[in-house]
């Protein structure tokens, strides 16, 4: 719980910013000054220098680190990285629910602009740090302003008039502002920072080995008393384009020490810049396989190495729920929404293709026998609901107890087998299989064997009543 002022009137008002001109509408001075960026010509000494001053204990300023902040993300792969981890959480549906049931007032406002800003506000606060907003009520719709980092100081929680000064006004004399993050915490720009600075550098120079080993070279020779002809063969370098030029008198000679090994010298650029890229994208999503392509990767490492990417994804969901349903509980109830009772949520919804849902719910209806709603179905594949809907299902009950019925009438005239009936009794008078009556009569020769007259004078052993001998 922050400490504020009981007597609200005494409070200021809204966190105005802007530049020395007045904007349109504007009644009152800003309470920000801004400054613009520094942008371009940063190295590493820059960057130890904004660190250092950042993490001064008696009075930090991290307008040079924000800065170079600003600056590192122009970077492309960098800026990537960032919307993916970004996106993967506004992409997904928050709700709240009281008592389990979704509320469809509070939803009203989740569904509004202002809410995806708050929500990529607060996955920022990870990137740069903190993220200070500042509330306001705008109709009945619910606005906020994102406070300039460089003027606040979250450690000892000072708005900044200008973003060097080193004192300023309490932010606990402003009504409604939250604050995300950690007040000590520099963010993960901070480590992102110097492969960024490492890859621009590199690239510049890859840029100027293209350019010097690239290209071939341009060579005039005058002769060396000749003005004129010196100044002909200027002339005409000029005028043939963009490649290197050599004018030189006939006297002098230009020696032109490339390297051993262009080719291998190249790669030396291009792995450097691919190391930076990488250890970017561990840092931020903690594998490289769903950003770039690998010789060595294969698609049961890329499935490792998504699931890596998607536990990231449901920290940063568990990092804005404990903001959403703790941290700003309290102020969204004093802007109006009831949130007591309740809290916010992501719903899990399975990620199937159509196939596979197709496949499932034929298996619910036949192996199991459990009914589908018809509606589900047609908003689960995206499928229009005839018109005439409920009289093509009457139709068709009808059609299948016809069916049914004709069915049955067929089974009860088709007639028994010889004229009779399965349980017709046995005639007592007919021979029964097995009475000893249709044995064929034995051969004569088969009877005049001694084998045969041996065997019909021993009688056979019983095995199943008990009086077989038990060896």
């Amino acid at each position: 719980m922050s400490k504020r002022k009981k007597n609200p009137e005494k409070r200021p008002g809204i966190i105005t910013s802007g530049g020395n001109i007045p904007r349109p509408g504007q009644s009152r001075p800003n309470v920000i000054m801004l400054t613009q960026p520094r942008r371009f010509g940063i190295d590493i000494a820059d960057y130890t220098a904004a660190i250092r001053t950042a993490e001064n204990v008696d009075f930090p300023r991290r307008y040079k680190l924000y800065d170079m902040y600003a600056d590192i993300l122009m970077d492309s792969h960098l800026s990537c990285v960032i919307e993916k981890r970004r996106n993967a959480v506004l992409c997904s549906d928050i709700e709240f629910r009281r008592d389990g049931k979704p509320d469809d007032k509070v939803n009203e406002q989740i569904r509004s602009p202002w809410f995806s800003r708050l929500v990529s506000d607060i996955i920022d606060s990870r990137f740069w740090g903190f993220t200070l907003c500042q509330f306001f009520k705008d109709g009945e719709w619910i606005d906020y302003n994102l406070i300039p980092r460089k003027h606040a100081d979250p450690v000892r929680r000072i708005i900044l008039r200008h973003q060097t000064d080193i004192t300023g006004i309490a932010w606990d004399e402003y009504p409604d502002l939250l604050f995300v993050g950690r007040p000590d915490d520099l963010g993960l720009l901070a480590k992102a920072a110097p492969w960024v600075i490492y890859k621009r550098n590199t690239t510049g120079d890859w840029s100027q080995f293209s350019e010097i080993f690239g290209m071939p070279i341009q060579e005039y020779t005058y002769d060396t008393d000749d003005e004129g002809s010196r100044e002909r063969a200027i002339s005409d370098a000029a005028n043939v384009g963009s490649l290197a030029t050599f004018v030189h008198g006939k006297d002098t000679s230009l020696n032109l020490i490339e390297a051993g090994n262009k080719t291998g010298s190249a790669d030396v650029y291009e792995r450097l810049c691919e190391r930076c890229n990488n250890e970017i994208s561990k840092l931020f999503l903690g594998n490289t396989l769903t950003t770039e392509s690998s010789d060595t990767g294969t698609q049961a490492l890329g499935t490792v190495h998504k699931k890596g990417e998607d536990k990231i994804t449901q920290s940063d969901r568990l990092y804005v729920l404990d903001v959403l349903n703790y941290e700003a509980a309290e102020i969204l109830a004093r802007m109006g929404i009831d949130t007591a009772g309740g809290e916010f949520c992501f719903p899990e919804k399975k990620d199937l293709d159509p196939t596979s849902k197709i496949n499932i719910l034929t298996q619910l209806r036949t192996g199991f026998n459990l009914p589908v709603d018809d509606d589900y179905l047609y908003e689960e594949f995206g499928i229009s609901k005839p018109a005439d809907y409920e009289q093509i299902k009457r139709d068709e009950e009808e059609r299948r107890a016809r069916e049914a019925e004709e069915a049955k009438r067929a089974a009860e005239q088709i007639p028994q087998k010889d004229g009779g009936t399965d349980d017709d009794p046995a005639d007592p008078e007919e021979e029964q299989p097995g009475d000893g009556k249709d044995l064929p009569e034995p051969d004569e020769k088969q009877k005049k064997t001694f084998k045969n007259w041996l065997k019909s004078f021993f009688a056979k052993a019983p095995w199943n009543t008990g009086a077989a001998l038990e060896w």
